[in-house]
């Protein structure tokens, strides 16, 4: 039986082949490419000839039997939208994507650096679409069977063996080492605190695999057409006054949530977990990936950062397991419209902050028991 290829090597196959319309290098290097991408809503959409690729790559996985199983061009591009999304090997360049042309079309980039989060920046070409928000869902968009509870106890089990060294019944020894990047947390759940001036408002876990929103007023809306709807959960900043604070600090309040309509959206992908600003409102953080700890770390607006990185989280949770290091730390914290962290002023006093906990992390260090020795 003739061995299956990778996506990656599938997919360049195809783009040299030059079997697809629309599927080319995007430059010189052939380190970037183009995909059509024409929505089925389309007057002059053609399905033999618009869907080719996303088909192909159905019956390539035996996902799609010709003429036995019933077409549908829409689960074929989302399971290539999938698996594009869940690879390493590619990662999209919005900047360049073109969706509201007659042939429109993605950007993906082949990353020579696969411990990089996001592409680097490109140049933008004259008349591009930019609707970010959902853009930076779709960048890690993922289906229901995409991802299985980090409870399962198969996985648990591997993975235990692989951390600690020892075995279970029937088991060989496992390593005491481990490559990070073999394993891929699928825990997207999160919980999200708010905090005015100290005191918890509002608690949620969120669910949805699109991430978070945390925001004063409503999700930035793109062209759903193109995009569909937004699933992202959102978490709304409740009312200074609903809360009984003191009127002085509760006007306060109000001021500052005026300028954070459209807020932040946060979500965890199988390497970290990122965050984009989008609200006029100053957005301060700490956490893992900071780059203080004692004067402000400011997030720039309409750019994604990463918060956290998972593979370094996992090395880091090994050592600690070894005796070799202190327990890694998982915990965001964010400070809106306030500096943060700030040596001459206290978090409890600040007036919005909100602290985000990926569960991933918790659960791995209770499963683990985890404890500081540093």
């Amino acid at each position: 039986m003739e061995a299956k290829m990778h996506m990656k090597e599938w997919l360049v196959t195809q783009i040299d082949s030059g079997g697809f319309e629309g599927l080319c290098w995007e430059d010189e290097d052939r380190t970037m490419f183009r995909i059509p991408w024409k929505h089925a809503s389309k007057k002059d959409y053609k399905q033999t000839e618009d869907a080719a690729l996303f088909k192909a790559w159905a019956v390539y996985k035996g996902k799609y039997r010709e003429g036995m199983d019933k077409a549908d061009p829409t689960m074929w591009k989302t399971r290539l939208r999938c698996a594009l999304n869940k690879s390493t090997d590619f990662q999209e360049v919005p900047e360049r994507n073109q969706l509201d042309i007659t042939e429109p079309y993605k950007v993906y980039v082949i990353p020579q650096d696969q411990g990089s989060a996001r592409p680097r920046e490109f140049p933008r070409t004259k008349d591009q679409v930019y609707i970010e928000a959902k853009r930076s869902q779709e960048l890690f968009h993922t289906s229901k069977e995409d991802f299985k509870p980090l409870t399962d106890n198969l996985m648990r089990e591997h993975m235990y063996c692989e951390l600690t060294g020892k075995k279970t019944l029937n088991q060989s020894p496992a390593p005491t080492t481990f490559l990070t990047s073999t394993h891929t947390v699928s825990d997207f759940r999160m919980q999200v605190t708010l905090l005015y001036q100290g005191h918890s408002v509002t608690k949620v876990c969120t669910r949805s695999p699109e991430g978070c929103f945390i925001l004063q007023g409503r999700v930035p809306l793109g062209n759903e057409q193109i995009y569909g709807p937004c699933t992202a959960q959102q978490l709304s900043f409740p009312s200074p006054d609903a809360v009984s604070l003191p009127s002085c600090m509760a006007e306060a309040m109000n001021r500052l949530l005026c300028h954070l309509e459209r807020g932040v959206l946060l979500w965890v992908a199988p390497d970290g977990v990122f965050i984009k600003r989008f609200c006029q409102g100053r957005v301060y953080w700490s956490g893992p990936m900071a780059q203080h700890t004692d004067q402000p770390n400011k997030l720039e607006r309409e750019k994604t950062f990463k918060l956290l990185d998972i593979p370094r989280f996992l090395n880091e949770l090994q050592c600690c397991l070894q005796g070799e290091g202190p327990t890694p730390t998982y915990e965001i914290e964010l400070c809106f419209g306030e500096e943060y962290p700030d040596p001459d002023i206290p978090k409890n006093r600040k007036l919005i902050m909100a602290q985000v906990v990926p569960l991933f992390a918790v659960e791995l260090m209770q499963r683990f028991n985890c404890k500081d020795r540093g």
